[in-house]
């Protein structure tokens, strides 16, 4: 069987993760996110947010999240702002326009969006009110190419945002991958002050499953959870969730499972830049991007499976290299000595 290095959700969860699971599985708690567990992840992650007006809420998936925050925050003819690789632009089915928004999409070099970016895209709607009205920006951090935000280009999305009354949104399905890269200069608590909502993602980080949305714009929690419920978001089980991120987050296993993922991606990083490749994206999370001659790939396919990216001229492509919370050092070692040989 071929070691994978496709995806950071192959593996399950986190033993502690299924311990606590097993653990409190007899106790008798109330449903629908009323429980205690659920309680008290959401009070740590205000917490370490430093945002007591933030309110949480647990679900299953990161296009889920997505597609409920839109689906409460905007009305019937505003739109959401995305770079063209976001992942609601590219690979969540239309979902954000199943809930009847168009998604405004522009081209970026490395994955982040500009408040020029945002200019160009609402200087290209002038005509009200026939055209859509953009009120919503969404994000990732990392972004779908493994690119991070730095502190102060968030400060200049948020700033910008508030000068057009639009909604700054982070996508945070790598987030702790974003936060615990070695060049990064943004914490939990940064990140609740410069955006209306976020959510922080478990499914690719040792939970099971589950993502919690943080929506720290006060106007914007009102009656969120009729969305959740109404787009079938709300578990009746929804303990399952809050004991994951109990777990992970009461003593940051959580970014100490990141880093480890960062830091195996960097050791196979180190290995391709000693081979003289060149990279789709300069990045310093789990995702890394080489620029490879095509024969080559094939050669490295023999043992180890990852995704070819994108065809960058007939003789080559660039692949996606993804580590985890559980990719083995062993795994990594042994990618390490192929890349050494080709």
């Amino acid at each position: 069987m071929k070691i994978s290095f496709k995806n950071d959700y192959s593996e399950g969860c986190h033993p502690r993760v299924l311990e606590a699971l097993t653990k409190s599985n007899f106790d008798q708690q109330d449903g629908y996110g009323l429980d205690d567990f659920c309680k008290n992840a959401s009070n740590i992650i205000l917490q370490k947010t430093r945002s007591p007006k933030s309110k949480v809420y647990f679900v299953s998936g990161g296009t889920q999240a997505n597609l409920v925050v839109a689906s409460a925050f905007l009305r019937p003819h505003e739109s959401v702002i995305s770079a063209k690789t976001g992942h609601i632009f590219d690979n969540e089915t239309g979902a954000i326009e199943a809930t009847g928004h168009k998604v405004n999409s522009i081209e970026t070099l490395n994955g982040k969006l500009t408040p020029d970016h945002l200019q160009e895209v609402i200087d290209a709607h002038p005509i009200k009110p026939h055209q859509l009205k953009q009120k919503m920006v969404y994000i990732s951090n990392s972004t779908e190419i493994g690119t991070i935000y730095a502190k102060k280009e968030l400060q200049d999305l948020w700033d910008f945002c508030k000068s057009k009354d639009l909604y700054l949104y982070m996508d945070g399905a790598r987030l702790g991958q974003a936060l615990s890269a070695e060049n990064s200069d943004l914490n939990l608590e940064d990140v609740a002050k410069y955006t209306d909502a976020f959510y922080l993602g478990g499914t690719k980080n040792g939970a099971l499953i589950g993502e919690a949305i943080v929506i720290n714009n006060t106007k914007l929690q009102e009656d969120f959870e009729y969305h959740l419920k109404q787009k079938g978001a709300m578990l009746s089980k929804g303990r399952l969730l809050g004991i994951q991120f109990q777990e992970l987050l009461k003593d940051d296993l959580y970014f100490e499972l990141a880093e480890y993922a960062n830091r195996q991606a960097m050791k196979i990083k180190d290995a391709f830049e000693e081979t003289g490749c060149d990279w789709w994206a300069e990045t310093f999370t789990n995702q890394i991007f080489p620029i490879l001659e095509n024969k080559k790939i094939e050669e490295l396919r023999q043992k180890f499976d990852f995704y070819t990216w994108r065809s960058v001229d007939e003789n080559h492509s660039a692949v996606r290299i993804i580590t985890s919370w559980a990719t083995k050092e062993e795994h990594v070692k042994n990618f390490i000595k192929k890349i050494k040989k080709l």
